[in-house]
């Protein structure tokens, strides 16, 4: 379905310094890893899949059709990349998903019964509360 190899290719990486504390490690070391995919040029889906993604997704890509996503939650490069690739793979997959259509049901009438049957009752005991009428 997912041509994961493929994706892989039109990815792009970029090495960056991670913010925070952390010491000596952190200021000398570009641990934090940034994925760039540029959808709108992607040769690996068809249009209909093209336009659910930019649906899907749209408050997370750039006005270019650029989707960017980062990881600094690993000390290791290695970790984040493998991190942030997950999670880039778990998007595409949560954005083509197709939801079923809802098909709504009908209310059954024991529960309708039910429904008003409770409300005479509560309306009843709050007629039960006020003061009788002296006429």
């Amino acid at each position: 379905m997912l041509d994961k190899d493929a994706l892989l290719q039109e990815l792009s990486f970029k090495a960056l310094r991670s913010s925070g504390a952390g010491g000596q490690h952190v200021n000398k070391v570009s641990s934090k890893v940034e994925l760039t995919f540029n959808l709108a040029e992607c040769s690996v889906f068809d249009e209909n899949q093209k336009a659910r993604l930019f649906k899907k997704l749209q408050n997370r890509l750039t006005k270019e059709g650029v989707l960017m996503l980062q990881c600094d939650e690993s000390r290791s490069q290695h970790k984040n990349k493998n991190i942030v690739i997950s999670r880039f793979f778990e998007l595409i997959e949560k954005g083509l998903l197709v939801s079923k259509k809802r098909i709504p049901t009908k209310i059954p009438k024991s529960v309708i019964k039910k429904r008003l049957k409770s409300k005479r009752n509560l309306s009843e005991k709050k007629a039960n509360r006020r003061k009788p009428d002296l006429e």
